[in-house]
């Protein structure tokens, strides 16, 4: 489409689609449609807020998404790190003056200090979004040559944590255009080709971000990058733009070359590219809701066969939702059963070091103790749970990953499971009404467990420090030093079995969380279909009269 967008078709769009939106609200509400929500709440904010073109910097987790907006900006704000780190979408675009407004779910909003942002977008200082932030909206008079845009950083979608993909995701539709982060060390996986898949629903403006190019040689870059498109090439049938970037090397280089070609242009044809941007989720939306017409259409086609008969061809045994929900049920008690095992199988590789490490450290530090019994017991056990704590702590932080064999054994088996069912239902929707069941943006959130908490166990199994004045302490301390020593072992393995059995529990809590979304995927796409298959009894003619109606909003949207 040429840049020819003038203010009568500007219009015309905004007319057009707002009639069309109408007319999809009023469909999905007869008909109980509901997987279309999302993309209907996206649009409906386009046509009454008319607000800047948000560019989503989207990608898997540590794809250098922070640090990439950091410097185009030229300002270290956003926060960075070697985990996961962002929570909370943050919107960036131009203001007279440097802010920061916090919006939260109730409504509130709050404004704060640049430098305070990442108590409220940062999942070390905000774990899980405990403090109800809806989104962080920052100004800066630097982004001045990107008036009209609005950079989006987001979580990272490969992340484990759940409230961090989940945030993601639910705000898809509302991209307008999307850089996809990729990084060097780990370039363009399945999860990226089918980000980039999901994200063809919702903008018409794609763009792949080669970040941490500094890891790799200009040979290696180029090779990367012919890798790129012939893998879109194949899996998407179609050519993106490609970027190079780095936060090291050549930045104004790089940062020169994305501007000019990609920044530049959307922000000086702001009005055309926005008005490009809401036809793209309008046509899109559309034939989303054509398609589930469609199945309403051939089943009031079909009204003059018995309406029950025509439910058990579709929803046959194997798509049967008691018989699909006892399926995913058995997928996640089965993970949950080895969960333990794992953890404690990685885990008794740190009994004989831990062992050895505490025992020499404590054998240097004891001889420098003084005091009675009571005071060494008091020593030795505060002691044990500072060192104790530190090291249950580090290996949670450091090793936890390894913990998550049932977790993502899990989330692929259940993936592939509700994959599977839909695909079942759409073979059957297919061969029964003649029409092909529309995509469905279905994706199992995994929701990472809380750190647990570390505790130690006594010293003694009867209180021997509470009779210290009875003991002489100059004659039996050699004898209590050794025995604090030899509790070591059984310190040792009591709190990595304790460690394992919390991290045990909050895996098979999120195992049951995913178990809980792939049944209301099932339970909520029979429902639709069930819906559709009631509704539309006798109702043809309308039925076609409002398709018609919405082909000829989808038409005017593509002139």
């Amino acid at each position: 489409m040429s840049n020819t967008i003038n203010q009568g078709s500007g219009t015309r769009i905004q007319d057009t689609s707002q009639e069309s939106l109408k007319s999809v609200l009023d469909i999905c509400a007869r008909l109980s449609i509901v997987s279309l929500n999302r993309q209907i709440e996206a649009c409906g904010k386009l046509l009454v807020q008319n607000p800047p073109i948000d560019v989503a910097i989207l990608g898997q987790f540590k794809a250098g998404k922070s640090s990439f907006i950091n410097s185009l900006i030229g300002k270290s704000i956003l926060p960075v790190g070697v985990i996961p780190v962002t929570t909370v979408i943050t919107r960036l675009q131009y203001g007279s003056k440097e802010r920061a407004i916090v919006r939260y779910f109730d409504g509130r909003t709050s404004e704060i200090g640049i430098g305070n942002i990442g108590n409220f977008t940062s999942e070390a200082e905000n774990p899980s979004n405990q403090k109800n932030v809806e989104v962080v909206d920052v100004e800066l008079p630097s982004l001045k040559d990107y008036a009209g845009l609005r950079l989006v950083d987001t979580p990272g979608l490969g992340s484990i944590f759940k409230y961090h993909v989940e945030t993601s995701e639910n705000w898809l539709p509302h991209v307008g255009t999307a850089i996809l982060a990729i990084s060097a060390d780990r370039p363009l996986s399945d999860n990226d080709v089918q980000l980039i898949r999901g994200l063809t629903q919702h903008t018409p403006n794609i763009v792949l971000l080669l970040t941490k190019a500094d890891l790799l040689s200009p040979e290696q870059q180029a090779e990367v990058i012919r890798f790129f498109e012939r893998t879109i090439q194949r899996e998407l049938n179609g050519q993106l733009q490609i970027y190079v970037y780095s936060t090291h090397v050549n930045t104004e280089q790089y940062k020169d070359r994305l501007e000019a070609g990609l920044l530049s242009k959307l922000s000086s044809n702001r009005d055309f590219e926005f008005r490009k941007i809401l036809q793209y989720k309008m046509q899109s939306l559309i034939r989303g809701c054509l398609s589930y017409l469609d199945i309403a259409l051939k089943t009031s086609l079909e009204a003059d066969l018995d309406r029950e008969k025509l439910r058990e061809r579709i929803f046959d045994e194997k798509v049967n939702f008691d018989l699909v929900r006892e399926e995913l049920t058995i997928i996640a008690r089965e993970n949950q059963r080895q969960t333990l095992v794992l953890i404690m199988d990685y885990l008794d590789n740190f009994q004989k070091p831990l062992r050895k490490k505490f025992s020499e450290a404590l054998g240097k530090e004891l001889s420098a103790w003084k005091g009675n019994l009571w005071k060494l017991t008091r020593g030795y056990e505060e002691w044990l749970a500072d060192r104790m704590t530190e090291e249950m702590r580090h290996i949670s932080k450091t090793e936890h990953r390894h913990f998550y064999g049932t977790l993502n054994k899990a989330h692929a088996s259940l993936s592939r499971s509700i994959e599977a069912f839909r695909n079942l239902l759409g073979k059957n929707i297919e061969k029964v009404l003649g029409v092909r069941l529309a995509e469905a943006d279905w994706k199992i959130e995994v929701s990472e467990p809380d750190h647990p908490d570390i505790k130690t166990i006594r010293s003694f199994d009867f209180h021997f420090d509470l009779i210290w004045f009875l003991i002489p302490i100059f004659i039996f301390r050699g004898l209590f030093e050794r025995h604090f020593i030899g509790e070591i072992p059984r310190e040792v393995e009591a709190n990595l079995s304790r460690l394992a059995a919390q991290w045990e529990d909050r895996i098979n809590r999120a195992i049951e969380e995913m178990r809980k979304q792939s049944i209301n995927y099932v339970k909520e796409e029979l429902s639709t279909i069930d819906a559709l298959l009631s509704k539309p009894y006798g109702q043809t003619d309308e039925i076609n009269e409002t398709i018609k109606k919405l082909h000829e909003g989808l038409q005017k949207l593509m002139i």
